[in-house]
């Protein structure tokens, strides 16, 4: 950033460098035919590299007794499982669906916390890209299932939210629900992830180069304040990024859950 970069405070004849979306464009690590490989990219690998190494290390050789590892482990899956897929779709139903959405839960929960981790400082779903990756996985799985299980007739009528007692507002539910259920919650699927991360992100940085830029002369006394404020985001972002992993689920989970519902 900017303030740190060129050592500029306030009183020093140099202007607030306030963060924008340049905090969120990042040169390329490296180009392979034409292919940039950049931090987010590099961060999004390293998560897939942390779930799958630990549930590999946790569950490669389950003990009746377990370890820790495995205790923690199990305790993160069963959360999933009992706490999002079995009480949205049920217990018969949604047991094939848990590996799916622990992974996006864990997944999600880790690339939010580079937001806070030392020297990356980033969280992964701010980029747009990663959060609707994710949303277009969920949504394939829903359509897929829904005209897989009700035909192409009935997948439809899903989509619509038919229903024979609707009588003459149909015309105005149909259109609304195919648009609902086709487009508007795949958007705000992805949107609700991206911008809560991106907005979270911005304000720290505005916080953090705030502490850097006030601390000179008796701008120390205001960049005290700006220090508190980037701990208390910080511990608030905490809170945020599992909480958003855990909505993300839980609108995954309901999506599939009208798919395979009867009407």
């Amino acid at each position: 950033m900017l303030a740190f970069e060129t050592n500029c405070h306030i009183f020093s004849g140099c202007g607030f460098p306030s963060p924008g979306l340049n905090s969120f464009v990042f040169k390329p690590l490296f180009t392979v035919g034409g292919f940039h490989f950049n931090k987010p990219m590099l961060l999004a690998v390293l998560t897939t590299i942390i779930v799958v190494g630990f549930f590999w290390a946790a569950f490669a050789k389950p003990k009746l007794l377990p370890g820790k590892l495995q205790m923690i482990g199990e305790a993160g899956y069963d959360f999933v499982r009992r706490g999002v897929v079995h009480e949205t779709m049920g217990r018969k139903e949604g047991e094939k669906f848990v590996p799916l959405m622990v992974s996006l839960f864990f997944f999600i929960w880790i690339m939010n916390l580079w937001a806070i981790i030392p020297v990356a400082q980033f969280p992964v779903t701010s980029i747009i890209a990663f959060p609707a990756g994710l949303a277009a996985i969920v949504y394939l799985t829903w359509m897929t299932l829904t005209f897989k299980r009700h035909g192409f007739v009935g997948g439809i009528k899903s989509l619509c939210g038919y229903q024979k007692g609707l009588g003459a507002v149909a015309f105005l539910v149909f259109p609304l629900e195919f648009l609902s259920n086709t487009i508007i919650r795949p958007f705000t699927h992805t949107v609700r992830l991206f911008a809560n991360m991106f907005a979270g992100h911005l304000l720290l940085l505005i916080f953090t180069v705030g502490a850097w830029y006030t601390l000179n002369g008796i701008g120390i006394a205001y960049s005290a304040v700006a220090f508190v404020m980037v701990v208390v985001l910080t511990l608030f972002e905490l809170f945020i990024q599992a909480l958003q992993a855990y909505v993300f689920v839980v609108l995954a989970s309901d999506y599939v859950r009208g798919a395979i519902a009867g009407h």
